[in-house]
């Protein structure tokens, strides 16, 4: 693609419920993304550099369900998955179900850039961050107290699901998209999952097309929300095609439209379209994103 004169960042903490007390919590998160990372791509910097970085500043955040703060599977274990797609070339890579890690997305890009797949799992996902030397750290540095505390309440209850819109608790997957000054696109996504999964269960932020896609033709979309529904429409490649026929906030809403009509699905997207242009849209009660106008401002937002 052609250069342009000014690059592109957006950033989402997860669709779903937030409750009140964490808003300044989520957005001061989803900002300090923006302002470290854009400085940098207004400088030059790839995005998928942009990508990678912005999601590891929200992985580090407790205040997500990324990396440190992640949800506890039905074991009480973190189970962590993550992908990242260069919109240039259509690569990508993605992990899924692993353990100690607290930069699951920087290893999705080893495996992108390091091997002949595209997607590692479980054990053998372990085994490859090892031999890339990602640090492992113990199970504690990555466990919250407030995520032990909801383990412990619902561990045992029959009456909870992992669709469950429950109250007052968030479920904050975070991703990034971004497009650099030669107009290549990027997207990152990764999440803890849900709460009390089944161990092993793999939603839809590590599958092409389903929590986030890149398409330099198209646009580059991360998705957040029930990743079960997500996977059955492949949400991201969706909302990319429709960038094609529809301006980005028509595009994005319609992708919703299709999540909810379709699969009867709960979530949200945020997006750059192949000209540059910010998209974002969700049907859960909360969604916590951020991006910078042209001007430098960074805007912020929990949308309701």
């Amino acid at each position: 693609m052609s250069g342009i004169s000014q690059p592109r960042l957006i950033v989402h903490g997860g669709a779903w419920n937030i409750p009140d007390e964490l808003d300044t919590d989520h957005l001061n998160g989803v900002r300090r993304a923006v302002e470290q990372v854009y400085p940098a791509l207004e400088k030059g910097m790839p995005a998928l550099d942009a990508v990678e970085k912005a999601v590891n500043i929200l992985e580090e955040d407790p205040t997500f369900d990324a990396g440190r703060g992640a949800f506890l599977n039905e074991r009480g274990e973190i189970e962590l998955d993550a992908m990242v797609m260069d919109g240039a070339t259509l690569n990508f890579g993605a992990v899924a179900a692993v353990q100690n890690i607290l930069h699951p997305v920087s290893l999705a890009r080893r495996v992108m850039e390091k091997t002949e797949h595209h997607f590692l799992v479980g054990s053998g996902a372990q085994l490859f961050a090892r031999r890339m030397n990602i640090p492992e750290l113990g199970p504690e540095e990555l466990l919250t107290e407030r995520e032990l505390s909801f383990y412990r309440k619902i561990k045992n209850d029959p009456t909870f699901y992992t669709r469950k819109p429950f109250e007052a608790h968030p479920m904050d997957t975070v991703g990034a998209v971004a497009m650099d000054i030669h107009g290549n696109l990027a997207v990152a996504t990764s999440t803890g999952g849900t709460p009390r999964k089944l161990s092993g269960r793999v939603g839809d932020t590590p599958v092409v097309g389903a929590g986030a896609y890149a398409d330099n033709h198209s646009g580059a979309v991360s998705a957040t929300g029930w990743g079960e529904s997500i996977l059955r429409v492949l949400l991201s490649k969706t909302a990319c095609d429709l960038f094609l026929a529809h301006s980005p906030g028509e595009a994005a809403r319609k992708a919703i439209q299709i999540l909810q009509q379709k699969a009867r699905g709960l979530g949200g997207i945020i997006g750059i379209n192949r000209s540059g242009e910010y998209a974002f849209a969700h049907n859960t009660r909360k969604m916590a994103f951020a991006y910078p106008r042209l001007s430098g401002q960074i805007i912020a937002q929990i949308k309701v």
